[in-house]
C-alpha cells in the first residue's frame, strides 16, 4: 500500500522540493556562502515531506489546489529542519546522522548549524508573507509562530529536555550585582501555558494545553503525550491549518470552522500516532532504515511509548490513533490524506 501512495503523491512532492530550492535561490543566493550551503544541505536532505505534503493535502481537501499551499508548504518544512538541526546539537538531542546524512553541526559545526537554523526560521515567515495574499500571510504566520514557538514546538522540547533532566525549571536567584552596576528591571510574568488570552476571529483555537499537577516528571502517558501535543503535534496542526488557510482564507468569513476543526482532529491524532511509531523505530529499527541513529532514547532514560506501555501496547495504541486520523480524514473527504495515516501507522523508517 506504501509504494501506492507515494507514487500518487510523487508529483506533489515534486512540486514541493522545485519550491523548495526555488526558494533558497531566491531568498538566500546573495547570502555568504558558507549559511547558504549549510541551508541547503539541511533543507535539501532526501525526505518524504510529510509536513508541506499535509499543507497541500489539507489545501485540497479545503477546495485549494497545490499551488495555493506551496507557500505554507515550504515555510512549515523550513521551519521543520530547522528544529532538526537544532535538536541534533551537542546541548539537545545530540545526534551525528539525520536522514542518513552527517549531522549540520559535525558536517559544517556548531556555530554554523545554529545559525543555519535561525536563517531557516526567519525566511519562512518571509516566504509566507511574500508568497500570499495579506489576509492569508496574516493567518498563517500567526499560525505557525504558534505551533512552533514557546506553546507549541519549542515548548515541547522544553518539556522533553526537564524530563531528561537537560534543563533545570527551578528559577535560578539572579547572581549578586557589582559595585556600580546598574539596577535592572525585573522581567515580566511568564505567560500561562494555554498561551493567549482569548482566541482572535480566524485563528482557531490555541495551542494544545499542558495538564497542570500530577505532572511531567512521573513518567506517565498523559505527561508524555502532552510533550509530544506540543513538541510534534503542534506542528503538524499548523501544517494542516495552513493549508485550509491557503485554500479559504480569502473568503468573506474565513476558513470554516468545521474544516478546522476536522483539520485539527486529524492533525492531533497523526501528531501522536507519528511519535509512537517514531518511538518503535527508535526501539525496534536499523539506522539503515530510519537514517539516523536508533536506540538512543532507551539508553538514556529517555520517555517513551514502548518503555511505558511495551512493544504490543504501543502497536495497539497506533492502530487505534491511525483509525482516529483515517476517521478525521473522512471529515474532510480527502482519502490520500486517510492513506497517509495508514501509511505512518505501517511505516518503517
Amino acid at each position: 500500500m506504501s509504494g501506492e501512495l507515494w507514487r500518487e503523491l510523487k508529483g506533489r512532492q515534486d512540486r514541493v522540493e522545485a519550491a523548495l530550492a526555488n526558494a533558497l535561490a531566491g531568498h538566500a543566493g546573495d547570502a555568504p556562502p558558507a549559511i547558504a550551503e549549510a541551508m541547503a544541505y539541511s533543507l535539501l536532505a532526501p525526505g518524504k515531506r510529510l509536513r508541506p505534503l499535509l499543507a497541500v493535502l489539507a489545501c485540497e481537501a479545503a477546495g485549494g489546489d497545490v499551488d495555493a499551499a506551496l507557500p505554507g508548504a515550504v515555510a512549515v518544512e523550513m521551519v521543520h529542519t530547522y528544529s532538526l538541526v537544532h535538536d541534533d546539537l551537542p546541548a539537545m538531542d545530540d545526534d551525528d546522522l539525520r536522514r542518513g546524512l552527517p549531522t549540520c553541526h559535525k558536517k559544517f559545526g556548531e556555530a554554523l548549524a545554529i545559525l543555519a537554523g535561525d536563517a531557516l526560521l526567519t525566511l519562512a515567515f518571509g516566504v509566507i508573507a511574500e508568497g500570499c495574499s495579506a489576509r492569508t500571510a496574516a493567518v498563517s504566520c500567526a499560525e505557525l509562530a504558534r505551533g512552533a514557538g514557546a506553546v507549541g514546538m519549542v515548548g515541547g522540547q522544553v518539556l522533553d529536555l526537564e524530563a531528561e533532566g537537560k534543563v533545570d525549571p527551578t528559577p535560578r536567584p539572579p547572581p549578586p550585582r557589582g559595585e556600580g552596576e546598574s539596577e535592572k528591571r525585573p522581567l515580566p510574568p511568564a505567560p500561562s501555558p494555554t498561551g493567549r488570552g482569548g482566541e482572535k476571529p480566524g485563528l482557531g483555537s490555541s495551542s494544545p494545553s499542558l495538564p497542570r499537577g500530577g505532572g511531567r516528571g512521573e513518567g506517565s502517558v498523559s505527561s508524555l503525550e502532552a510533550i509530544h501535543r506540543w513538541k510534534t503535534g503542534a506542528l503538524f496542526r499548523s501544517a494542516v491549518r495552513l493549508g485550509v488557510y491557503a485554500a479559504q482564507a480569502e473568503r468573506p468569513a474565513g476558513a470554516d470552522p468545521k474544516t478546522l476543526a476536522a483539520a485539527d482532529e486529524y492533525a492531533a491524532a497523526l501528531g501522536l500516532l507519528f511519535q509512537v511509531t517514531d518511538d518503535l523505530l527508535d526501539a525496534e529499527g536499523s539506522a539503515d532504515k530510519a537514517g539516523k541513529r536508533v536506540g538512543k532514547d532507551a539508553g538514556r532514560g529517555k520517555l517513551t511509548y514502548p518503555g511505558l506501555l511495551g512493544v504490543d501496547e504501543s502497536r495497539r495504541r497506533a492502530a487505534e490513533l491511525g483509525r482516529r486520523a483515517v476517521a478525521a480524514a473522512g471529515k474532510l473527504g480527502s482519502g490520500p490524506l486517510a492513506r497517509l495515516a495508514e501509511f505512518v501507522v505501517e511505516r518503517d523508517r
